[in-house]
């Protein structure tokens, strides 16, 4: 985790940047001594976007499935994973 000063976005943008880039890793701004802004790399963030939404539609497969409604086959099951795998690591 990196912690800097609102201000070091301001003083040194190319530097954080970098950072975000290199480490694929969310910097956290502070202002007063606070947490204030959150600023990542745009890949890095679309791919958390992207995991985010996996993870939702599974969760409602799982809902469905506790609900009694339609399943899916070990087959169709595969060929949903490979394509969402793809479209995470892909983009």
């Amino acid at each position: 985790m990196y912690i800097k000063p609102s201000a070091s976005i301001r003083q040194n943008y190319n530097e954080i940047s970098e950072l975000c880039k290199k480490t694929g890793e969310p910097v956290y701004l502070t202002k007063n001594g606070e947490g204030d802004l959150v600023v990542m790399d745009i890949e890095a963030f679309e791919r958390r976007e992207k995991m985010l939404k996996l993870r939702q539609e599974l969760l409602q497969v799982d809902a469905d499935r506790m609900a009694g409604r339609k399943g899916y086959t070990i087959k169709e099951v595969t060929e949903m994973m490979r394509n969402a795998v793809k479209e995470t690591t892909n983009g």
